[in-house]
């Protein structure tokens, strides 16, 4: 289908809002979390009003649907992203619980003394400080793939790291979530296997803006979160290949994740409920299946290019701004829509409250990556991110609000 920008806008009422003494809102900050569609709202308030019940445990009316909903979401996760099972489908808070359940639940039966973690420079926190923890704890090392000055990761280094023999897991960011560099998954993963090396990819900035199919990708593990997607905050997904859960040991105690509880000893449910304890996030959960709808009807495809022409038209008009640096990759068919950039001797901050007084919303800080922030050589970056209801008039304004700081800080 051929997409209509501008009616998808209609169904995100936030969009229309005023800020700031009636500045209409440019909403640039797509990267930390998206706008909701009233699909997705109205589903949740759906489920609230005519379904809520808990999953799994009644056999009454409620309940019933209530777990079908649950369980259809599951299903159309597993169909989202080419899941060959839906028993791969774990649900989980979000990106960064799926990734401490794989260092705690397998990293602490699989990497011991003396074994190598390998992640990259530019991974978020989520995907740094869990492999820390482990590392630390085992007596393992953490090994960093580097980059180089365009946002690239120099890849010669994971053959030498991986020569050595001694790797059990590399985990990295399909893209990331500072400079836009949409990693190589299939070149990285291939190289692992050959290795016979566990990996885990990060795929919250990945899945809401392109096709992803784990099937084809390689990995072993796969993580995003529902809330970068168009979906509710507070739930996430855990993809991985049916062994490797099969062989894990639960990362939470407590209801529905058990067969049987004795005195002294449990056995554990059949997949995945073995991975979710207690009671379920559920109406977060339906939510997520709206909003996986949702970007079906668009196609990924055309938000993939949408995003694509928003992201080269920015570059292009960013590039003609006095004093400012831009990060990352030039080549917008190797980037995602998330540009970051610095005035020199400016503050991110100051540059962010500029900008929001003309009702520009973006991101100023470390954006929870500071090993990358310690690459480039810098305390923090600004940060602008779109997505499909962004628009080239929106650049516009965004570009106008740069040169505003050009010239309050007298940089033009």
């Amino acid at each position: 289908m051929q997409a209509n920008w501008m009616d998808i806008r209609h169904d995100f009422p936030i969009l229309s809002r005023t800020v700031r003494d009636g500045r209409p809102l440019v909403y640039l900050d797509n990267a930390a979390t998206t706008q909701k569609p009233n699909q997705v709202v109205d589903t949740i308030t759906d489920y609230y009003r005519h379904h809520n019940a808990n999953t799994h445990r009644a056999v009454y009316a409620l309940a019933e649907e209530s777990t079908e909903l649950y369980e259809s979401a599951r299903d159309k996760v597993a169909g989202f992203i080419n899941a060959s099972d839906r028993s791969e489908i774990v649900f989980v808070r979000g990106t960064t619980e799926a990734i401490n359940m794989v260092a705690y639940a397998w990293g602490r039966a699989n990497v011991g003394k003396g074994d190598v973690v390998v992640t990259t420079e530019y991974e978020h926190h989520s995907n740094i400080v869990p492999w820390q923890l482990l590392t630390q704890e085992k007596g393992a090392s953490l090994r960093y793939i580097p980059m180089d000055d365009e946002g690239y990761l120099m890849l010669d280094a994971l053959d030498d790291i991986l020569a050595e023999g001694r790797t059990k897991m590399v985990a990295f960011s399909m893209m990331s979530n500072v400079l836009g560099t949409i990693t190589d998954v299939e070149h990285i993963t291939s190289r692992c296997r050959r290795a016979g090396v566990t990996t885990l990819v990060d795929g919250a900035q990945a899945v809401p803006h392109m096709r992803v199919d784990v099937e084809s990708l390689g990995c072993d593990f796969f993580a995003f979160s529902g809330h970068k997607m168009m979906g509710p905050t507070g739930v996430g997904v855990l993809w991985a290949r049916k062994p490797m859960l099969e062989k894990m040991r639960p990362f939470h105690g407590g209801g529905d994740m058990i067969r049987e509880v004795h005195k002294y000893e449990s056995t554990w449910n059949d997949l995945p409920y073995k991975f979710e304890a207690g009671t379920p996030n559920i109406a977060d959960v339906v939510g997520l299946g709206a909003a996986v709808d949702y970007l079906k009807h668009i196609g990924m495809g055309n938000v993939r290019r949408h995003e694509r022409e928003l992201t080269a038209y920015a570059l292009a008009r960013m590039a003609d701004v006095p004093g400012l640096t831009l990060y990352g990759p030039r080549d917008p068919d190797r980037r995602g829509g998330v540009i970051s950039f610095n005035f020199a001797d400016v503050h991110p901050h100051d540059v962010a409250q500029i900008m929001d007084e003309d009702g520009v919303a973006i991101r100023s800080g470390h954006h929870c990556a500071q090993v990358l922030m310690e690459r480039l050589d810098v305390a923090a970056t600004s940060r602008a991110s779109f997505y499909v209801y962004n628009t080239k008039e929106e650049v516009d304004v965004l570009v106008g609000a740069l040169r505003k700081v050009a010239r309050v800080f007298k940089l033009e």
